[in-house]
């Protein structure tokens, strides 16, 4: 129990890790003009989809049954297709800081969700842990000025980026139990099938407008490490740290996203290392650990 813990921990940790370095990535890729929020999206559920049903070619079959495929289209619609597809088009309308401050609110939908759906207590030390964590993400994401850039329409974008939260929180809440009936390759080749098949058609206008000629190697880099790592490695660590871990424990690992922008900023010259910075960092940990310690409910081994 306790080696499966920490494998948890562990993952969401990487995941995160991996996610944090996207950020940076992606804008690099955006700004060459040549790639769309669209063609990314696109780029990462079937890109993913491909790497994950090639993996499944060297393991054990699993039967699906089509009730478990019907569940598993919507956990594809709600844990990749709106949480990936939300947020970057959110981004691309508002500013990365902007941004980057409504997913801190991402951990509060999973502990009310949580409570609602799945009886999941609401103790002083959840709370005070998601407040603490918050409180540290915000101090570091204002002390690295990333609230100053604008975007084209911060109001609908910033919306739009909720949605994402949103959509995640309720895919953690609502699928908790139910990815525990298979495998991390089974549940992930049909979930990224499930996104890639709804968000192709509705993005070929994009995909026949791109001119591919065009994008450098430096771009096709960026594009590379958002759909292996970003996606494909990321997400295998999300689904062992949701199978060990409760939603809430899950969630609060999306505060370590701005430490790991603030620590690139800093290694690239771009930002600079304050004792505010650490106040924070220590904040966002101090969450983390107040979250996991706290009173969960019994979950069922099977479902």
């Amino acid at each position: 129990m306790l080696q499966g813990k920490i494998r948890g921990h562990l993952a969401m940790l990487g995941a995160n890790v991996m996610w944090g370095l996207m950020s940076p990535v992606t804008k690099i890729v955006f700004a060459a003009g040549f790639i769309t929020p669209a063609v990314m999206v696109d780029f990462r559920v079937a890109g993913a989809a491909l790497l994950f049903w090639f993996t499944s070619l060297f393991l054990p079959r699993e039967h699906v049954p089509p009730t478990d495929l019907l569940r598993l289209f919507g956990a594809g619609m709600l844990g990749v297709l709106l949480n990936q597809g939300c947020f970057i088009f959110g981004v691309s309308l508002t500013s990365p800081g902007e941004a980057s401050l409504v997913t801190t609110t991402m951990p509060m939908w999973v502990m009310l969700l949580a409570w609602l759906i799945l009886d999941e207590p609401i103790t002083l030390k959840k709370a005070g842990g998601i407040i603490i964590g918050a409180a540290g993400a915000i101090i570091l994401i204002m002390g690295s000025g990333g609230v100053k850039a604008s975007g084209a329409d911060p109001a609908v974008g910033d919306i739009i980026v909720l949605c994402a939260q949103l959509s995640y929180a309720l895919y953690l809440t609502l699928y908790r139990n139910f990815i525990k009936k298979y495998s991390l390759v089974t549940l992930m080749k049909w979930m990224f099938l499930s996104a890639t098949i709804v968000a192709l058609p509705g993005s070929m206008k994009w995909l026949t407008s791109t001119d591919w000629a065009a994008i450098s190697i430096p771009e096709w880099s960026g594009i590379s490490y958002v759909v292996v790592c970003g996606t494909f490695l990321a997400y295998i660590c999300i689904m062992i740290g949701q199978k060990q871990l409760r939603p809430t424990v899950v969630g609060m690992y999306n505060y370590v996203q701005p430490i790991v922008a603030t620590i690139t900023g800093i290694a690239l010259g771009l930002d600079i290392f304050t004792p505010l910075k650490a106040l924070a960092i220590l904040l966002i940990f101090s969450g983390v650990w107040l979250v996991t310690i706290s009173k969960s409910k019994p979950q069922p081994t099977d479902s």
